[in-house]
């Protein structure tokens, strides 16, 4: 096929049957995946006026049948990779509203799982019946497992480097050198004759074996906006929780609090333990997490919310200035994933920002970093300041 020629053929599949005329009519696997694709995007969204869905649709379409969406999503899994796949699923479950669906075993034994599909089915945790529950559980230990395969080594060689250099030692082994201290502390022993340095004092980082150096409360909003948010943050926290010098605790909230720490062996259980949906009160759930702070100076408070306040918005202020004073160190997330740039409360952002807690969006690559930046006490307003600077460039 000519270069001029592939040129067309896709021109034709991204266009659509109104390009048929001037590009013809796709044939054989080409037509295929047209089909899969008209059935999604040849149909206006749910909630549009009908006679303007007519005119948008040129094909059957997926209609409300279990059965014909879970032939669909075969087809597109054989005719498309696997991230173009998790795209047209998401689409499909938002233009066509087929939540409902997904509450039927043939249905959800043919998606794709992905972040986005945990967080549907997390929302519909409350109206699942049994005969899909655990199917559910099946699907969300797949995502779940990989996320952890993902996430779980950086996040423990991170953490434990970061606390390994909090504390240093002046008679450390080879291996627990810090030499960036080791030369600065060194440099008036700079021999000119041989252009280097004579160690007079080492400087290594130190180990304290299991003993407990850092509190890591992670505080969720588990409003229906944070979905992919509370997915990451209920893997991140059972992954922090495996490490004995950390004690972590997780807490959940909309406009009622919920302490999950008791189930951060199993991230499983931790998601279906959350409940998406519903208000916010931060200022609630703030008011919890402060009744676990036994230690401020050694306690890291994340706060993962997009910062829509439903309560008290002074209390909520006033209870963030306290934990600041008290010494813990508090950073806000208005997100955690890899959906974007986030929608979040400018307006409270700008207000902790001013009380000295930054508030950006972070991925799920980042996070390790973040919590060793945390756990050194590093200036996180700089770390975020950066993070905002490489998102604008696109890197």
């Amino acid at each position: 096929m000519t270069t001029d020629d592939e040129r067309r053929r896709r021109w034709r599949l991204a266009l659509g049957e109104p390009a048929d005329e001037s590009l013809g009519q796709p044939a054989g696997r080409d037509a295929a995946m047209d089909a899969a694709m008209a059935a999604l995007y040849d149909r206006a969204p749910d909630g549009e006026g009908q006679g303007e869905a007519e005119g948008k649709r040129r094909s059957g379409g997926l209609g409300a049948s279990a059965p014909r969406v879970a032939r669909w999503l075969g087809d597109i899994r054989e005719y498309f990779p696997q991230s173009v796949v998790r795209v047209m699923q998401t689409d499909a479950i938002e233009r066509l509203n087929l939540t409902r669906l997904l509450l039927e075993p043939e249905m959800l034994s043919a998606v794709e799982p992905d972040v986005h599909l945990v967080g549907t089915l997390l929302s519909l945790n409350s109206v699942m019946p049994d005969k899909t529950r655990d199917l559910a559980r099946q699907v969300v230990r797949r995502v779940v497992d990989d996320l952890e395969k993902r996430v779980a080594q950086k996040a423990r060689a991170a953490v434990t480097g970061a606390l390994n250099r909090a504390t240093r030692i002046e008679r450390p082994r080879h291996g627990d050198i810090d030499w960036n201290r080791t030369i600065r502390a060194n440099l008036r022993h700079y021999q000119p004759a041989y252009r280097t340095i004579v160690p007079e004092r080492l400087i290594g980082y130190g180990r304290r074996g299991n003993a407990v150096q850092r509190d890591v409360i992670l505080c969720v909003d588990q409003s229906g906006s944070m979905a992919s948010s509370v997915v990451y943050s209920g893997v991140f926290a059972s992954v922090l929780a495996s490490l004995r010098t950390l004690r972590t605790s997780l807490v959940v909230f909309d406009t009622s609090v919920v302490d999950l720490t008791d189930h951060l062996s199993d991230p499983v259980e931790v998601l279906f333990g959350t409940q998406l949906g519903g208000g916010t009160d931060i200022n609630r759930a703030i008011a919890y997490s402060q009744r676990l702070v036994t230690r401020p100076r050694e306690t890291i408070f994340v706060l993962v919310s997009d910062l829509y306040e439903g309560g008290v918005r002074e209390e909520m202020l006033h209870r963030v200035a306290d934990l600041v004073g008290a010494g813990v160190q508090v950073v806000v997330l208005l997100a955690l994933s890899d959906d974007g740039a986030p929608s979040y409360d400018h307006e409270n952002a700008a207000a902790l920002a001013a009380l000295g807690v930054p508030a950006f969006a972070c991925t799920p690559d980042v996070f390790p970093e973040l919590m060793a930046a945390a756990i050194q006490r590093h200036d996180l307003r700089a770390f975020a300041e950066r993070e905002a600077a490489q998102r604008a460039h696109g890197t």
